[in-house]
């Protein structure tokens, strides 16, 4: 299942993945799973792993379950925030029986934006670490030097991208570090607002799979706003994110004269956005994972 995935990746097939938060709860949601498998243009599903630093079940163990019971590939995020090398690289490990081989590297968001704020923040590193863990893995080795005594099924790791930068050329090095460091099959990008930020970035990475030999692929971010509310958040709380001032303003003046018209505008703005992005690319990560019927409207 995931060694086709990755094949699907690489090839000229549309790509859609899903972004999926489990609750916080000691069971998977059955009224939830039972929608998400109506969802038959989606590719594999992206689990995070306690997004803001806000407390989720394990994304190793919901990754998991999600894979049995929607019989299709999922994506495990794995956060530098709340372990070390050791507690990785054992994790991985014993994921890679059950089935669990495909991550996508965070270094994660600090804890003072979480419910847990009488924790701390591991950070022993960043997610550079954990992509040479993967890679180590692969090539038959612990984090430590050690040779595995049975080898593992193949690993596949995948980075996560800024889609904006005041000085955009430090995305480019970003970029270029983590193509040198690891192993890595693609870059989901922080949602994108401007068609230019993506021409940007795909023009870049291009250049960069030929200096490296490289064949990583680019799967763009996508986060409708629908509201000036959450224009704001996207604008002002989450890093690496340029929301226009268009919409800002168009989506100010219409939260003035109601909700219905807020959202009217919205969805306009939303789907213009992205009917230019699918001009310039056909892979998308659809991340809101709490309104799910809004995926079925843009896709």
């Amino acid at each position: 299942m995931l060694d086709s995935l990755i094949t699907h990746i690489h090839s000229s097939a549309n790509f859609l993945s899903l972004e999926i938060t489990p609750s916080l709860s000691a069971s998977l949601d059955s009224k939830l799973l039972y929608s998400l498998k109506s969802f038959q243009k989606v590719t594999c599903f992206v689990c995070t792993d306690s997004p803001l630093a806000r407390l989720k079940p394990s994304s190793i163990l919901s990754s998991f379950k999600l894979q049995n019971a929607l019989q299709k590939p999922v994506i495990c995020t794995l956060s530098m925030r709340d372990r070390n090398s050791i507690a990785l690289c054992g994790d991985i490990l014993a994921a890679n029986e059950l089935g669990v081989r495909a991550f996508l590297s965070l270094t994660g968001d600090p804890i003072n934006l979480g419910d847990c704020k009488e924790s701390k923040g591991v950070f022993e590193d960043n997610s550079l670490k954990l992509a040479q863990i993967i890679t180590s893995l692969n090539e038959g080795y612990a984090f430590n030097g050690k040779e595995l005594a049975s080898k593992v099924q193949k690993i596949y790791n995948f980075h996560t991208l800024n889609s904006y930068a005041n000085n955009m050329d430090t995305l480019v090095n970003k970029m270029s570090k983590k193509l040198a460091s690891s192993e890595c099959e693609g870059f989901f990008t922080q949602p994108v607002y401007e068609r230019k930020s993506a021409e940007f970035l795909l023009h870049n990475l291009q250049k960069l799979n030929a200096k490296y030999n490289r064949n990583v692929e680019l799967i763009l971010g996508y986060y409708p706003i629908l509201s000036f509310k959450a224009a704001l958040f996207l604008r002002d709380k989450l890093p690496g994110v340029f929301v226009p001032e268009d919409f800002i303003t168009r989506l100010e003046s219409a939260a003035e004269i109601g909700k219905e018209e807020e959202e009217k505008v919205g969805f306009e703005l939303s789907s213009k956005l992205l009917l230019e992005l699918q001009t310039l690319s056909n892979k998308f990560h659809f991340m809101n994972p709490d309104k799910f019927k809004l995926f079925e409207h843009f896709f």
